[in-house]
């Protein structure tokens, strides 16, 4: 069971870490053309907003992740390790979001 269980919050975390290259890779060729077109600051505001949403996702999973990983090792030091990683993600995910909405306003 455990194996299953470290097997999915690996296969949580490499999602994550798609999302998050996958929003690099589209917002680096959107912003080239961007400059290429000469297009006005709203487009680039746009661009962070959509890439910030796609951050904002890649980190809500590794967040997930960490949470079902803990799961199978819920050591001492582990849950240390986690609420620390969850405290500073979660932070990073509330500025982001913040952003994010006065990007879309």
């Amino acid at each position: 069971m455990n194996t299953v269980i470290a097997y999915i919050s690996q296969g949580i975390a490499l999602v994550s870490v798609a999302i998050i290259v996958y929003g690099t890779v589209v917002a680096i060729v959107s912003w080239v053309r961007s400059l290429l077109r000469h297009d006005e600051a709203g487009s680039v505001q746009r661009l962070r907003a959509e890439f910030g949403g796609n951050l904002l996702l890649g980190l809500e999973l590794l967040i997930a992740a960490d949470i079902i990983r803990t799961i199978v090792e819920p050591t001492y030091r582990e849950l240390v390790v986690l609420a620390s990683i969850v405290v500073l993600r979660t932070v990073l995910s509330v500025f982001l979001a913040r952003e994010i909405k006065d990007l879309q306003s």
